[in-house]
Parts: structure tokens; C-alpha cells; sequence
């Protein structure tokens, strides 16, 4: 095992880890949150420009076309982003839908089914992107 192999892992942790102990540190002290959060953004972006420096395919087996790896990685970060951002959108619709819908409910209890349609098809989209990622993964 080479030495980037055992270190590259553990730099993407603490990339990731250090914007966390801060936040903790500010919310102990009561300062806002706010920069610890840009921080932990700025960390995720650069684990993935990490990722794209020295890419994983360093540590799995190699494949015996590059164009055959690079189609497959393209496949899966496809499957990835797909089912990623559709529950983002998926959580971003139940989140503006669910307390409108508690509210409506509470007011007339006769809406409930209506409400919960609204709920319903919020949470369809997040069910769409992985449907669609299993597409994508089938053809890989």
C-alpha cells in the first residue's frame, strides 16, 4: 500500500471534519454559525477538487479501457447527482408544502386529503431522480 493511498482518504476527512469543530466551537461560545457553515461549503468543494486531482480510480482495480472507466464514472456520477439533487428539490418542495399543510388541516380538518396531496407529490420528485438513477445504473 502506497502512502498517498493512506493519506489522501485521511485529507478528505479532515477537510471535511475541521469546518464541524469549529461550528461546534462557535455554538458553544454563542457566536453565529454562519462562517462555520461558508467554511464546511468550502471544504466540500475542495474534497471534490481533490477527487478530481487525484482521482479514486488510483485505488480501485484498473480498468483495461480508459474510455470504458471514463464512461462508467460519468455514469455513476450521473446516478449520484440525479437522486442527489431531486431529493434536495424533493426536500426544499416538503418543506414549503408539509407546514402549509399541517396549517390548512388544523384550520378545517376536511382538507386533510387535499393537504396530503400536496405532501404526496413534493415526495414524488425525490422518487422520480431515483428511479431515474436506477435507469442510468442498469446502463453501466
Amino acid at each position: 500500500m502506497k502512502l498517498y493511498e493512506f493519506l489522501l482518504p485521511l485529507l478528505a476527512l479532515a477537510l471535511i471534519c475541521l469546518p464541524l469543530l469549529r461550528a461546534l466551537h462557535n455554538a458553544r461560545h454563542g457566536k453565529p454559525v454562519k462562517a462555520s457553515v461558508l467554511a464546511n461549503l468550502g471544504a466540500f468543494f475542495g474534497v471534490c477538487a481533490l477527487a478530481v486531482i487525484c482521482p479514486a480510480g488510483a485505488f480501485a482495480a484498473e480498468v483495461t479501457s480508459a474510455a470504458a472507466g471514463s464512461a462508467a464514472g460519468m455514469g455513476y456520477l450521473a446516478a449520484a447527482l440525479v437522486t442527489g439533487m431531486a431529493c434536495i428539490g424533493a426536500g426544499i418542495a416538503v418543506a414549503a408544502g408539509a407546514p402549509a399543510a399541517i396549517g390548512a388541516v388544523s384550520e378545517d380538518p376536511k382538507s386533510f386529503a387535499k393537504a396530503l396531496i400536496f405532501v404526496v407529490l413534493g415526495e414524488g420528485v425525490a422518487i422520480y431522480g431515483l428511479l431515474i438513477s436506477i435507469l442510468i445504473l442498469n446502463r453501466v
